[in-house]
This record gives structure tokens, C-alpha cells and sequence, in this order.
């Protein structure tokens, strides 16, 4: 089964508006092909990634698609008060239910400055699980007994249908926990909740996590067995030397990042013409490989194998390259490649 990631990744010379349109017809196309799952991470201070509220942009999009799941992959939880992510939550529930799925991870999502403006004190990492719990319990206004938000409702949810003396809503959003380390897993497995690992960052633990994730697992009023999803940068052409091409502007791009730079999404030309010594080329040719990248074909075929060694349920195809284009041409020949539907 396959999903979507959008980064709302951003060119050089190019401007956000244009960014956010296309992202809009790339979930349409997502959704009219079949795809299982659109989703968008929270990013901040960067040129190359334009989408700091993902949740803002997946309330834009229910009333783009029909069947496909919308969500933030994910909500960097440190970052924000749980109550106010419950409310929105909330509202996009109601415009969409049963459509929702809410990514909870714990990185920044940038840099060490503006994580501390967002964040406001340095333990907010050490808080994710209090954090996940409060969310729980304003999400299904179930708190223990003497917590001291036990009379704060989250609206809408279901204390206001209950208040109003209509039924609870019937489908909730969906939480998963998301990660790169075996932390994560520990977490997703002990709330048994499903679990997303983000393999575009890189990772040799992969294998360790999912192995931990469902051995520990403890089945929950949510999900009675592990279910798990891993994410991968894909860029699909039918020149596999254009894939590779634009696969070098975001190896680029953390390149960039290593360096103190900003992360931005230069053009294949100017990567290539980039004066880079040896341990620069080592970089960039380690992150353009960190992307599959090849003809439809070959991109399947690395997708499959990639299933085989994880186990997962979902493989999630972080989409990516300088040009948007490239991110609908990649979803269109991999829908066509396995049949399918073009509705």
C-alpha cells in the first residue's frame, strides 16, 4: 500500500504560492489514483520547506479530495500545547471524519534558534510522552481522576457532543507516532498506537526499531496488533539520469544544513557546478543515494525489496526534487506502473 509525504519543498526562484498550489493538485492526484494516505511535515526557518502548520494545510485540502486520508506526518508535539493541537484536530475531524491522521514526532524541525523561540524552555524533549498523554486526554476528554485538566474540554470534541446531547463523533483522527530512532518505537509500541518510521533521514536501526516496535507492542482500544508504515524519498523518470539529476538538489540541501546554511533547494545545474571536496562529494553523493531514484521499474522494485526487509504495511514515498513537476510525475508512473485507478 502506498501514501504520500509533501515537504512543501520550495526551489530557488520559486515562490511559495506556486508551492501551495501544486500541492493542492498533487493531493487531488493522490487521492484520484488510490493513493492511501496524503500527509505534510512541520517545518520552520527554512527556504526549501514552506509548510510550518501542516494542519492549516490539511484543512485547505478536505475540501480538495474525497477518499484519501489527510494528516500531518507530523506535528513536532514539543513545539506546540497539546489542547490547542486537540482543537484542531477537533475541527478537522468534523470536516472531514474519518479522513484524518495525526503524526506525532519530537524533533524541532529546524534549527537550535527557532526551536528555542518555539519551544521556550530546553526540556521540551523530555516531556513528549507527558505531552502525548495530555493530548490523549483532551482528545477523548478521558483524564484520570483529580487531573487537573479533567474540566478543560477540547472544542469541538466529545464533551461538546455531549453537552449538546447528540452521539460522539463516530470516527476520530487517527495518532501515530513517528520517528527515525528505536525511542520512538519504545513509545508507539507502549501506547499501541501505529508507528511510522522516516527512513529518508537515515538510518542503520530500522530493523531494530520495527523488530522493537512489534515484540513490545500492547494491543489498545485503538489497534489490536502493530501496524507500521516506513517512508522513503522516491523520484521516478523515464530517463533515470533526470531522477538521479533531481534527487542532488535535496542532498544538496542538507549538505547545506551540515555547513550552518540555510536549507534551500538549489537547481541540479548549480549542484553540479558546486566546487565540492572530497568529504562534500561523499555528502551529497550519500544523500542523493538516500533517495530512490530511477525509472518507474526500478523504483518499484527498491519500494518491494525495501517491504520484504521492514515488514511494514505502508510504504510512504517522500515526494522530492527541485521541480513540483517531478513530485507529480513520480506519483503518476508509479500509479500507472501497479494499474493503479485513474478515477
Amino acid at each position: 500500500m502506498l501514501s504520500v509525504l509533501d515537504n512543501a519543498f520550495t526551489g530557488v526562484g520559486h515562490q511559495v504560492t506556486e508551492t501551495y498550489g501544486e500541492i493542492i493538485s498533487l493531493a487531488k492526484l493522490a487521492d484520484r489514483r488510490g493513493f492511501r494516505r496524503f500527509w505534510m511535515s512541520e517545518h520552520h526557518a527554512m527556504p526549501g520547506a514552506a509548510i510550518p502548520s501542516p494542519l492549516l494545510m490539511a484543512a485547505r485540502l478536505t475540501g480538495e479530495t474525497e477518499r484519501i486520508r489527510l494528516g500531518a506526518g507530523g506535528i513536532m508535539l514539543p513545539n506546540h500545547v497539546p489542547l490547542g493541537v486537540a482543537e484542531q484536530v477537533g475541527m478537522l475531524n468534523a470536516l472531514a471524519p474519518g479522513h484524518i491522521d495525526l503524526g506525532l514526532g519530537r524533533a524541532p524541525g529546524t534549527d537550535g534558534a527557532t526551536a528555542a523561540a518555539l519551544r521556550r524552555h530546553s526540556s521540551a524533549n523530555e516531556e513528549f510522552p507527558e505531552q502525548i498523554a495530555e493530548l490523549f486526554g483532551f482528545l477523548g476528554h478521558d483524564w484520570p481522576e483529580g487531573h487537573p485538566y479533567a474540566d478543560v474540554p477540547a472544542v469541538p470534541g466529545p464533551w461538546q457532543a455531549d453537552e449538546n446531547r447528540v452521539p460522539r463523533p463516530a470516527a476520530s483522527a487517527d495518532v501515530w507516532i513517528l520517528g527515525s530512532l528505536v525511542y520512538s518505537a519504545q513509545v508507539a509500541a507502549r501506547l499501541g498506537r501505529p508507528y511510522a518510521f522516516a527512513l529518508q533521514f537515515g538510518s542503520a536501526d530500522i530493523l531494530n526499531a520495527m523488530r522493537i516496535y512489534r515484540e513490545n507492542f500492547r494491543p489498545s482500544v485503538y489497534l489490536d496488533q502493530p501496524y507500521s508504515l516506513v517512508s522513503i524519498g522516491a523520484i521516478a523518470d523515464e530517463d533515470p539520469e533526470e531522477a538521479r539529476r533531481q534527487a542532488t538538489s535535496t542532498a544538496m540541501a542538507m549538505l547545506r544544513m551540515f555547513q550552518r546554511k540555510p536549507f534551500a533547494l538549489l537547481p541540479p545545474e548549480e549542484v553540479a557546478a558546486y566546487p565540492a571536496n572530497f568529504q562534500e562529494r561523499q555528502v551529497l553523493q550519500d544523500y542523493t543515494d538516500r533517495t530512490i531514484h530511477g525509472t518507474a521499474g526500478e523504483v518499484a522494485a527498491a519500494l518491494e525489496d525495501l517491504q520484504r526487509r521492514t515488514g511494514v504495511d505502508e510504504v510512504m514515498l517522500v515526494v522530492g526534487g527541485y521541480l513540483r513537476s517531478t513530485q507529480a510525475h513520480t506519483l503518476e508512473l508509479l500509479a500507472d506502473h501497479y494499474g493503479m485507478p485513474a478515477v
